[in-house]
């Protein structure tokens, strides 16, 4: 099992990045959560077996057709052993 933090920058919110990112993680089997960030950003952190958490940061590079990411950094952590994949609410109330 590996765990992956992504924030992903460009014109990301209000176009279901979240929702999207939900639904490809659940179909991969892979936990963990997604939420918007007051930057305008997009947080998700991802885990579970090696490949299919591959696929999840992939898919962050491109998100849903609606997206346009400029950027995407990766950052490696321990696994938690999350299980499941939720929507987060945005820090700060935002």
């Amino acid at each position: 099992m590996i765990r992956r933090r992504v924030v992903v920058s460009g014109a990301v919110q209000g176009v279901f990045f979240r929702d999207t990112c939900r639904r490809t993680a659940d179909a991969r089997e892979v936990a963990g959560w997604v939420r918007n960030r007051p930057d305008g950003t997009v947080e998700a952190v991802f885990e579970g077996e090696p490949e299919r958490v591959r696929e999840l940061v992939e898919w962050a590079h491109q998100g849903p057709a609606t997206a346009l990411v400029d950027a995407v950094s990766v950052t490696e952590e321990a696994p938690e052993g999350l299980r499941g994949f939720e929507i987060r609410p945005t820090p700060g109330g935002f």
